[in-house]
């Protein structure tokens, strides 16, 4: 039976706009205004729903889940049954929400777990089959320039620029943000290192992590990171560090002391060199049990914000910059931009 045939069993398929050269071909009709961004990750499972506002625009319905996608993948090579089964669920329910809100344009990706796995296509299908949703499997260049949209409005309007990490569960990016003639953040270079917390975690465990072994995982990251430090690590004054991820967020969390998770205490939050050591000592003296017990960390990250501190530790190291913006954003937030600037529903930046 053909992929098609196969797809046509399940239900109604939620599918993107047909994309020429990168833009979409046929942009919805003035007025239909209501735009998803769903994000499968290694990890993670994010959607955000918003509608245009001004030059921005308003959220309406949002849904995050970590799904552990990429559980196993760097061992087995394949997307397990479980993590399939766990996709599935989250996916259903981004699919019932972009349903319930009416969504007219969509974009629907993937990452790493997908792009490595031997049976991603077969799982695209059934999600496809189950869910009606069909993913867009992205490259990591396409994930690097997204996490720079979604994040460039965090970049200090008084600097020259930043560097942007993005610690995924199975791959991190590092972009350099300058500024053009104008002004205006642009990408002056990018890299993917094939490790996030999910690969590192699993390669060097991550429930009892001791100090030799967290150092081993640092020195195992920088390898990656160097080749893109020789190449854009020069002139940083006045510029700064801005991460995405889960890692950087969970440790604004621990730094605030928050006795709960709150986006809007997080986001944009400054950090400063050795307030960013302190969070970090902070979880390397905390088992695996207290690491579980804090409500900003919980125990579906319990096992992996090491393997992240690690990441940041030797991006750290490659660009000892003193402060560091935390962003509660990414790829989601730079989908529904490029939508909407692509219909022109916001204008350019």
């Amino acid at each position: 039976m053909t992929n098609d045939a196969r797809r046509s069993e399940g239900p109604e398929p939620l599918r993107p706009p047909e994309r020429v050269n990168g833009h979409a071909a046929a942009p919805p009709a003035a007025g239909a205004g209501v735009y998803a961004a769903l994000d499968l990750g290694t990890n993670n499972c994010r959607l955000l729903i918003a509608c245009p506002d001004g030059e921005g625009f308003r959220v309406i319905d949002s849904f995050s889940r970590i799904i552990r996608l990429g559980e196993g993948i760097s061992l087995t090579g394949r997307i397990s049954e479980a993590a399939i089964g766990r996709a599935i669920s989250a996916l259903s329910v981004c699919r019932d929400k972009m349903r319930h809100r009416k969504a007219q344009r969509l974009r629907l990706i993937a990452t790493e777990a997908c792009r490595a796995a031997t049976n991603a296509e077969a799982f695209r299908d059934r999600v496809a089959t189950q869910t009606g949703i069909a993913l867009e499997v992205i490259n990591r260049e396409t994930e690097a320039s997204l996490a720079a949209v979604g994040c460039s409005p965090l970049v200090d309007p008084r600097g020259s620029g930043a560097i942007l990490f993005d610690i995924g569960g199975g791959s991190s990016e590092l972009v350099r943000l300058g500024r053009d003639g104008n002004g205006a953040t642009r990408v002056e270079g990018w890299m993917s290192i094939p490790l996030g917390v999910v690969t590192l975690a699993e390669r060097f465990g991550g429930n009892d992590v001791s100090a030799d072994v967290y150092a081993r995982m640092v020195a195992e990251v920088a390898k990656h990171v160097a080749p893109f430090a020789a190449r854009h690590g020069g002139n940083l004054e006045t510029m700064h560090l801005l991460g995405t991820s889960g890692t950087v967020t969970t440790l604004a969390g621990v730094h605030l002391g928050l006795p709960r998770y709150d986006r809007r205490r997080v986001d944009g939050l400054w950090m400063s060199d050795g307030e960013i050591t302190a969070a970090i000592a902070a979880l390397l003296g905390m088992s695996y049990q207290e690491r579980a017990n804090n409500n900003c960390i919980g125990i579906e990250r319990a096992d992996l914000v090491l393997a992240g501190c690690a990441i940041l530790d030797a991006i750290r190291d490659a660009f000892p910059l003193q402060r560091l913006r935390v962003a509660d954003r990414g790829l989601r937030e730079g989908m529904l931009v490029e939508m909407m600037r692509e219909d022109g529903a916001i204008g350019a930046a």
